[in-house]
């Protein structure tokens, strides 16, 4: 299939111009498409430029307000919460972010509970920022009920991702980004597209059965927790803190029925920061970087996230690889 390369810049301006087109407001639209471009060129195809169909559709049927003007609330000293106001998480944690970076430095811990919001994309490019600057930043966010509970027989849980981002002394920070299901939603989607199957334990079928057929997981089916009941207790965990605790909805809460495409999950995420900078004797960077010698001493040869590190200086040289296809299907999205 024929591929073209594509520079960051310009592939934020097409981004950019698709969000505006389908009810963003300019602000808005700027922070998802710079987002979502991070994704692609870092190699994160399942929720890259993968993930614009689902974002028109659901601001198309009206399900998700792209013109929503978060609102921020002072709590307490170490705790901010944010109403999305049934828009994207990633604006109000732009509205939040320099006062929670404060917080952090003055108090140590700070967190930022994210309420009636959307969110579509990977959490890493959220925590990535902070972790640069010398924080300690860990993210949980809650989807939309496609996940069984360990011991259960209906799916109640999202797919749940955790996110968690350390600096290091010198180096790139040390990012891992997770979901708590056997995968993440939009693998399974690829997976589908592509005829491909899946691993043993990724599902079952909407009678219960075990399956490693995409589309029966996702046409009525549902995902297994990664880990068993170990998986399953995690993303419990997630369902507490990024809906219990943020005032957002839970997983099998909303109802979105009358939205037919609507794909974006309207819960809740939560965001804590570590000031780093007040470890103990010894700086966290030159402890975080005694942990990674010893583990490459043990023979690991890859870091959580090196791969998209990697991704990200081959972009920047080359370009962001896309097919033909998906470069015209991005320009036909973005056309009046």
């Amino acid at each position: 299939m024929a591929q073209s390369h594509i520079t960051f810049a310009d592939l934020v301006a097409l981004l950019e111009a698709i969000f505006v087109r389908f009810g963003t407001s300019r602000q808005t639209a700027a922070i998802l498409a710079d987002n979502c471009a991070r994704c692609e060129r870092d190699g994160a195809k399942s929720h890259g430029i993968f993930r614009m169909k689902g974002y028109a559709d659901s601001l198309a049927t009206g399900w998700v307000d792209g013109t929503a003007e978060p609102v921020l609330e002072d709590a307490a000293a170490g705790f901010l919460r944010a109403d999305a106001q049934n828009g994207f998480a990633q604006p109000a944690l732009a509205l939040a972010r320099d006062l929670l970076i404060e917080k952090t430095r003055t108090n140590g811990i700070a967190l930022l509970a994210i309420r009636n919001s959307h969110h579509l994309s990977a959490l890493w490019p959220d925590l990535e920022p902070f972790a640069e600057q010398g924080l300690i930043a860990l993210s949980t966010v809650n989807s939309f009920a496609c996940t069984v509970p360990h011991g259960g027989q209906s799916a109640v849980f999202g797919t749940n991702p955790i996110a968690f981002a350390a600096p290091t002394r010198s180096g790139e920070p040390i990012v891992f980004d997770m979901a708590t299901s056997s995968m993440a939603n939009g693998d399974v989607q690829i997976a589908a597209s592509q005829g491909r199957q899946l691993p043993p334990g990724s599902g079952v079928d909407r009678n219960g059965n075990p399956t490693t057929d995409p589309n029966e997981i996702l046409n009525g089916g549902a995902l297994l927790p990664f880990g068993g009941h170990k998986g399953s207790s995690i993303s419990m965990m997630i369902e507490l803190l990024s809906a219990a605790l943020t005032g957002g909805n839970y997983s099998f809460e909303f109802d979105w029925s009358g939205h037919p495409g609507a794909a974006t999950p309207h819960t809740g995420q939560l965001i804590i920061l570590i000031n780093a900078a007040l470890a103990g004797a010894a700086p966290f960077g030159v402890r975080t970087e005694a942990l990674i010698s010893e583990m490459m001493s043990a023979g690991v040869t890859r870091f959580p996230g090196q791969h998209r590190f990697a991704r990200r200086k081959a972009s920047d040289a080359q370009g962001i690889p896309l097919t033909t296809d998906e470069l015209n299907w991005l320009e036909a999205l973005a056309a009046d």
